[in-house]
């Protein structure tokens, strides 16, 4: 074997054991848990790590492997960190690189370094289009509209690109422009936006038939109380007598988030519990202080999970409204994220959360008050059954 490819002799093993030790984190919260620090000393590392079958392995590959002289080393250390917290078979505890997590941290903040523009990808044609442009974003500034079709940022074409990466042509430090050329209307033109600090829009909301608040929550983020908050205080004001909460497709979030926006929702009393494997939990109150009275519905799908699970779990059961849609998710466990010494990040499951009755719903998620499956209307694509049906719910308790 070549000196310069010795597998490190125990150095990988070291590298992995540099996994246990964690940096200070705090101030953020994980989609269903809170972001803590944690330190595992070198006396409570697992010893009988098989660094030697690693060694054969890594020996075979310098033997045999077509593209040795390409090996890259830090790529086959990432490779084994996250395939040695895969193989838990937990499918919510993941290992991140540091380029990784910062994708990760961003989203559990909900703000981000951009233009404030969502883009989609017709895997079909390979065409990018621009399907929302955030209020007041660089993005708007620069003249982007709703429809418009990218075909390069800066020196890029972007047709045929992973849509990932065109997201990261378009990211970058913040005061610095990027170049967006777009077709609209056959006409091709050239926009300039200066990136900055972007505030997703994580809530969304209107009035519906000039009496029913509609708000829309897309995911729980640092942001999203906040904006939600808004966005009830806005609809009062207009004079809503009734409320849909949407959280369909909604895959969870932080949970502080979600905590706050139930007290806006809830009476005094028990939110949700956490449970870890010693045994020991953590409850978590609402005051009641802002208890809402009005006729509420919430709209759920299979792809309602986590955070969105304790929302409209916690309004059944204390019967504060309806539950509309079909069955959730069921993810019922508590995710604590932790950042290690090199920058990289572990997401691991570490409790078990209970309702406010105490039940789980882990694996089999919330069962609807009101079942309805979502009919897609081949005649009109903004027709929706499941909102109208929430909608319908709300108007009989007026």
């Amino acid at each position: 074997m070549k000196e310069e490819h010795k597998f490190l002799k125990g150095a990988l093993f070291g590298a992995l054991a540099m996994l246990c030790v964690v940096s200070a984190v705090s101030g953020i919260k994980t989609a269903s848990g809170s972001l803590g620090l944690t330190t595992i000393s070198k006396a409570d590392q697992k010893e009988e790590f098989p660094k030697e079958k690693l060694d054969v392995i890594r020996e075979v590959m310098d033997q045999y492997y077509l593209h040795a002289d390409e090996i890259d080393e830090e790529a086959l250390i990432e490779g084994i960190c996250a395939g040695y917290v895969s193989g838990l078979g937990d499918p919510y505890s993941v290992y991140y690189t540091e380029e990784e997590a910062k994708d990760l941290l961003q989203g559990i903040s909900g703000e981000y370094l951009g233009i404030g523009a969502a883009l989609s990808k017709n895997n079909e044609t390979n065409i990018v289009t621009i399907t929302n442009v955030y209020k007041d974003s660089p993005a708007e500034d620069a003249g982007m509209k709703e429809g418009d079709i990218l075909y390069q940022v800066d020196e890029h074409d972007v047709t045929g690109e992973d849509l990932n990466q065109v997201v990261a042509w378009i990211k970058g430090e913040e005061g610095t422009e990027v170049k967006l050329h777009v077709i609209r209307d056959s006409e091709e033109l050239e926009l300039t936006a200066v990136r900055r600090m972007i505030e997703v829009q994580t809530v969304a909301y209107e009035m519906k038939d000039s009496e029913i608040g509609y708000i829309r929550v897309s995911e729980f983020d640092t942001v999203t109380y906040d904006q939600f908050k808004d966005a009830l205080a806005a609809l009062e004001n207009e004079g809503m007598k009734g409320l849909v909460i949407d959280l369909r497709s909604n895959p969870g979030g932080n949970l502080t988030a979600v905590l706050d926006m139930l007290g806006q929702i809830l009476p005094e009393g028990t939110i949700v519990t956490t449970e870890n494997r010693e045994g020991k939990d953590k409850e978590y109150y609402c005051d009641g202080t802002h208890e809402f009275t009005k006729p509420l519905a919430v709209l759920v799908n299979g792809y309602s999970a986590s955070a969105s699970e304790i929302f409209s779990g916690a309004v059944q059961d204390y019967g504060k409204g309806k539950i509309v849609g079909t069955t959730t998710y069921g993810k019922g466990v508590v995710q604590e994220v932790i950042g290690l010494s090199d920058g990289s990040y572990l997401k691991i499951t570490t409790s078990e959360y209970f309702l406010p009755t105490g039940r789980s719903i882990d694996k089999t998620g919330i069962t609807p008050d009101v079942e309805v499956k979502y009919e897609p209307d081949g005649e009109n694509e903004e027709a929706d059954n499941q909102l109208d049906k929430a909608i319908e719910v709300v108007r009989e308790e007026l």
